[in-house]
């Protein structure tokens, strides 16, 4: 396609952005024509120059035809002969500057020559001041032909970089340390990236006037004091590495205030890797709700685990899969996992064996309430550890379904325990919720109901298994939580909806609560309920806010924000202790030990028994009723079994 069609098609096609990469090379013939312009003005400007320089009245044949002819087809002939013209412009090297200087020193050399014979031969000078004028055409001829390429050289370098810039995002790096500067560097270095560093933002209030890979500093105030407009920027590059959690909020909360993207940084590892561009990515609400890991005490956590024969339950859901992950680093002798999902059964099935071959697994499909399926797996593999992460655990779900709650919940955990008792499992942990603490819904009451039996047969005649619980609020990422299912419809272009605009909750990480199970695991001495210091409760709809910010979007105007209700058995916040539970401090201070309320063994089990007989007969109220006798602070919230309450 010929430049004037490019163009035809630019114009009426409707796009009228030319690209640079869409400019045809120019031919080589147009090439060597304006090199000769350009060696014709070398002969120009030395002949002007050895006139003012000159002191004679001896004659100087400027208007020499001759002279002209002869020294431009020199010239002609050894740029054919070296293709200097060959080249294509705003690509040139080194090598085609070398062909450059050639063919011009030789032109020169060879004009040189020519004169010296016209003089012997003929008896005149072809030209006057010959080494002079031969020294001034060989300097201004290469410099002419240089700059020429130069020129084109810088100009579709600025123009690419220009356009390239318009097409990037602006942004600000966020810090003057030193990995700032290293993760600046290395986006500047990459054309390929779709960000532009426009300059560095700090708190510090002198370096003002000071520049940092020759781009501005700019401090807070300027920052609060401009709009996203005026600053023309889109966005901040964040090294969440580098501060508290209370600085990237306070900083955060500013960006998203003036409408900028927040994005976050490579770690060090990255960028030693040059893995940096697929490591930028937008701010997501984990990493502002994340807090500082438990410390584990890894000899202890080891020594329990290595060489040991372990059981996981619900080891393909959130809990349990990262449960299987951390403990098959210690090398257990096997680990088996139990779960009645099949198909996120088999994919941590596959992952497992790929990341970790050398580990003996062995992955059952089964249920925890069918004590046939389970009890020869207790006799065959003579467990030191169980984690027991099976449970149904969505509050409007198992309203609806209450007897399936009790079967998995209340007998299935019955089951676990009896049997760990039974075959004397070394310790026996159990993962409970804090909407255990005075329940509100019939899945936070089934849970307490297996935390009362689990404490009381802590204390039966001739148990020696440590029964130990955990006790934590909602888990970031887990299957079915909140921050996914935001996620899902704002990428759906929202409504997102919140059931009450007060409602909180506690959150955290996967890992923190894989932390927390490891942890108790180790510290318990049989009987303890821990419960986690999980900070400040987090308000959903200020949850919902900062996603829709960080996506790129304005609440309540590009997505929307709707109130839906409470769902039966909600309530606007959770506890995790109950009212008359007392705290005891552990040597983790971040970790405390709940003394709730217990009940003997004997009682506990025979309400089990009632309310398992109810929950085989189908019969839903009674089953609440029931539940709610063995639980007596459970008082139904928004639920039809509020009634019973009465």
């Amino acid at each position: 396609m010929s430049l004037q069609q490019n163009l035809r098609k630019k114009i009426y096609g409707g796009d009228n952005m030319m690209n640079l990469s869409d400019i045809r090379y120019l031919p080589r013939w147009v090439i060597l024509l304006i090199d000769v312009f350009f060696i014709f003005l070398a002969i120009t400007i030395s002949c002007y120059l050895i006139e003012k320089l000159s002191f004679k009245t001896t004659t100087v044949f400027y208007n020499n035809k001759v002279m002209y002819g002869i020294m431009m087809a020199v010239s002609i002939l050894f740029m054919v002969a070296f293709r200097t013209y060959s080249g294509i412009i705003r690509h040139s090297t080194f090598i085609d500057l070398f062909k450059l200087f050639l063919a011009t020193l030789c032109t020169t050399i060879s004009v040189g020559v020519i004169s010296f014979g016209v003089r012997v031969v003929e008896g005149f000078r072809m030209i006057n001041m010959s080494i002079p004028f031969l020294a001034i055409f060989f300097a201004t001829s290469f410099m002419l032909l240089f700059m020429f390429r130069l020129f084109v050289k810088e100009f579709f370098h600025i123009a690419r970089e220009f356009r390239r810039s318009t097409l990037k995002k602006r942004i600000l790096v966020l810090g003057i340390d030193e990995q700032s500067i290293a993760v600046a560097r290395a986006i500047l270095d990459n054309p390929n990236l779709p960000y532009h560093v426009s300059g560095f933002l700090t708190q510090r209030h002198d370096s003002k006037r000071a520049h940092l890979l020759g781009k501005p500093i700019f401090n807070r105030e300027k920052i609060e004091d401009n709009t996203k407009e005026d600053l023309a920027l889109d966005g901040i590059l964040i090294n969440k590495e580098m501060m508290s959690k209370e600085e990237m909020d306070s900083w955060v909360s500013l960006f998203l205030e003036k409408g900028f993207q927040v994005f976050k940084a490579p770690s060090v590892q990255k960028l030693r890797q040059n893995d940096y561009g697929m490591s930028i990515r937008n701010l997501q609400i984990e990493d502002l709700l994340n807090r500082k890991p438990i410390h584990i005490e890894n000899e202890e956590v080891k020594r329990r685990h290595h060489d040991k024969s372990v059981l996981i339950t619900g080891g393909a859901g959130s809990i349990g899969s990262e449960i299987v992950r951390q403990v098959a680093q210690f090398e257990p002798s096997v680990v088996v996992i139990v779960d009645q999902a099949e198909t996120p059964l088999y994919e941590i099935e596959l992952e497992m064996r790929e990341k970790f071959p050398n580990i003996h697994f062995k992955f059952v499909l089964a249920d925890i309430s069918n004590r046939h399926r389970i009890e020869p797996l207790f006799q065959k593999y003579n467990f030191s550890m169980v984690y027991h992460a099976a449970a149904y655990k969505h509050v409007p779900l198992v309203e609806e379904n209450p007897h399936e709650a009790i079967l998995v919940n209340i007998l299935g955990s019955k089951n676990l325990s009896t049997l760990a008792s039974k075959y004397k499992v070394n310790r026996f942990v159990m993962i409970s919720t804090d909407k255990a603490v005075n329940p509100t819904n019939v899945m936070g009451a089934s849970k307490r109901a297996a935390e009362l039996f689990v404490q009381a047969l802590q204390n039966t005649a001739g148990n020696t298994t440590k029964f130990i619980t955990t006790r934590f609020g909602n888990v970031l990422g887990s299957n079915g939580s909140v921050i996914p299912h935001f996620k899902k419809q704002i990428e759906a272009g929202g409504p997102v909806t919140i059931t009450h605009p007060d409602i909180v909750r506690y959150f955290m990480t996967i890992p923190e609560a894989c932390d927390l199970v490891l942890q108790a695991g180790t510290m318990g001495q049989g009987g303890e309920i821990f419960v986690f210091d999980m900070g400040k409760p987090v308000k959903i709809l200020d949850l919902a806010t900062r996603m829709i910010k960080l996506s790129g979007f304005e609440p309540n105007n590009d997505i929307k924000i709707i109130y839906t209700g409470l769902r039966p058995g909600e309530k606007l916040y959770e506890e995790l202790l109950s009212d008359d539970a007392k705290t005891l401090a552990t040597h983790n201070e971040k970790i405390m030990v709940s003394k709730d309320p217990t009940m003997s063994f004997a009682e506990i089990d025979q309400l089990s028994l009632m309310i398992t007989k109810a929950a085989l007969r189908r019969e839903k109220v009674e089953v609440v009723q029931l539940l709610k006798n063995i639980v007596p602070e459970f008082k139904s919230n928004n639920s039809i079994y509020e009634v019973l309450d009465k």
